[in-house]
């Protein structure tokens, strides 16, 4: 097959098929509250220290890597 039949049958497909639909909001009628509304309503971010204690983790992870004496022109040893 050549790139430009390719390319028309890849235009084609993404032409034909149709986005997903975005899902309906949902209605709450009941006056019950759902765990998410509650969990906004109480506007306490207690996951801050956990936040933070895990970008220091990420962070901890750039003393892993050991140092290379690659200068780019040849391969790296295993």
């Amino acid at each position: 097959m050549n790139s430009r039949l390719k390319a028309a049958i890849l235009a084609a497909a993404i032409g034909i098929c149709t986005p997903a639909a975005a899902q309906d909001v949902a209605s709450n009628d009941t006056g019950v509250k759902t765990a998410t509304q509650e969990r906004l309503e109480r506007a306490q971010d207690k996951d801050t220290i956990w936040n933070i204690l895990g970008a220091l983790g990420l962070l901890g992870l750039f003393g892993l890597r050991r140092p290379s004496d690659n200068d780019g022109y040849t391969d790296d040893p295993i």
